[in-house]
């Protein structure tokens, strides 16, 4: 009886978590709800009733995948729930499968064995041709789901470990083979939920969904040391209903890039990421806050991003590209933007990122367009904004207003600077270049 009191306390909480989260933000802001609905699991199983240790020594592997191959095989009305209870439980790469939730209780801690030699390997993504930092394969994500659905990882912020430092190491001393593991990966998957987890020390990207619709991640802490190699937090990649909110970001690269495939691979699988929502939230990292690109060869439209709290950034507002990727960026609107300590608050760039190969096409322009930027403060920001267009595909309908961007010492910073852009800008200080200051009213209407 007391057993069953437990599961289904624990049911309780795995359901309510989020509603009660949801309770806390005022009843005037939009949230994520509704996009993907929290699923009751009906069937309760813990990783302990498949041998799991939590001592932080003894691998779990087998038990991991003997429980989610329970879940997968006996397939119970509304699916399973996998309880981690408190402890360090140390596992090599594993899969999810459908209609599943793994759920990480207070003090549970799923941790990667950092055994490299032994690491999977799978084949490149189709939008990118090859590994993206290595010729071939990739090492597969320490957690992966392919191809599956209704999965939901949350908890009483329980921690997936990636111990990542042993791949920085590689990628620093130049010995990777192939590209590091994703912490987490979801690949032609849909309905997924990512909440009430603190996520650390991942190997490369730290969330990864790619090929992927109706996301919800939020409430997630993300962490890793300022200086650990192309730790993005989350990247959408050329996925679709997205929606990202109320997380705390703090690692060595972009908070979020939205991404769509690399040059000619990306054109030629044309999947683009749309209507991406990145709200609340806030954090650190030596590049971008928010950033669309590089990698967008699928193109990338409906981005909404706003109530976003920055320190300590590269650049606070990033939209990247370059020739060679082609793809469309268009209706990009990001509003009420807070950023204290930052070496560029706006930067939309054409000359940025590299290539997987020789084959790329250099008259494949991007095309950016449709960007609205607007209610934006910041102080010691070294410089306000760069937008710097291609000749032959110039950046058109930037339109940017109420931003107020402090130098280092005061007022004052580094002028903006611009060239091949047209658009619009009211209210905006120090005042941008000539390109964006002449009128434009198609600026302030909507797309």
């Amino acid at each position: 009886m007391v057993r069953r009191c437990v599961w289904e306390t624990l049911a309780c909480l795995s359901t309510a978590l989020v509603i009660l989260k949801c309770c806390s933000v005022a009843a005037d802001e939009v949230t994520c709800s509704g996009i993907v609905p929290m699923v009751y699991r009906n069937d309760k199983i813990s990783i302990t009733d498949f041998g799991g240790v939590g001592d932080g020594r003894t691998l779990n592997t087998k038990a991991f995948n003997e429980a989610i191959y329970r879940i997968k095989h006996l397939k119970r009305r509304g699916g399973t729930l996998l309880y981690i209870p408190p402890g360090v439980y140390l596992t090599e790469s594993f899969n999810l499968t459908s209609r599943m939730t793994l759920y990480l209780a207070n003090g549970a801690v799923i941790k990667a064995t950092q055994n490299t030699a032994n690491w999977p390997l799978v084949a490149p993504l189709p939008s990118y041709g090859r590994g993206r930092e290595r010729p071939g394969g990739r090492y597969l994500s320490f957690i992966h789901g392919e191809g599956v659905h209704d999965v939901i990882i949350t908890g009483e912020n329980g921690t997936i470990d990636g111990q990542g430092g042993i791949w920085w190491n590689m990628w620093r001393q130049r010995t990777l083979q192939y590209t590091r593991p994703n912490l987490i990966e979801f690949k032609d998957s849909r309905n997924i939920i990512i909440s009430n987890v603190i996520f650390k020390n991942s190997p490369f990207w730290n969330i990864h969904p790619v090929y992927c619709s109706n996301v919800v991640i939020r409430h997630v802490t993300i962490l890793a040391p300022s200086d650990s190699p192309n730790t993005d937090g989350i990247d959408p990649d050329s996925s679709s209903h997205v929606c990202i909110e109320d997380s705390y970001i703090s690692t060595g690269d972009d908070l979020v890039a939205v991404k769509s495939g690399w040059d000619e691979y990306g054109i030629a699988y044309g999947r683009p990421s749309h209507d991406i929502t990145i709200r609340r939230v806030s954090g650190s990292c030596p590049f971008a806050g928010i950033a669309v690109g590089s990698e967008t060869s699928g193109g990338v439209y409906n981005v909404f991003a706003e109530h976003i709290t920055l320190n300590h950034m590269g650049v606070g507002i990033h939209l990247k590209t370059n020739i060679g990727r082609g793809g469309i960026i268009r209706n990009i609107t990001v509003s009420n933007v807070y950023m204290v300590n930052a070496r560029k608050g706006i930067k939309i760039a054409g000359d940025v990122g590299d290539h997987p190969d020789e084959n790329y096409n250099r008259n494949a322009l991007p095309v950016i367009k449709h960007v609205r930027i607007t209610n934006v403060w910041g102080k010691k920001v070294q410089q306000a904004g760069l937008i710097m267009g291609l000749k032959n595909s110039p950046f058109t309908d930037i339109c940017l207003s109420n931003i107020n961007l402090h130098g280092p010492t005061g007022p004052r910073n580094v002028p903006w600077k611009c060239s091949d852009v047209s658009g619009g800008a009211i209210q905006v200080i120090p005042s941008p270049c000539f390109e964006l200051t002449r009128s434009n009213r198609k600026c302030f209407t909507h797309f």
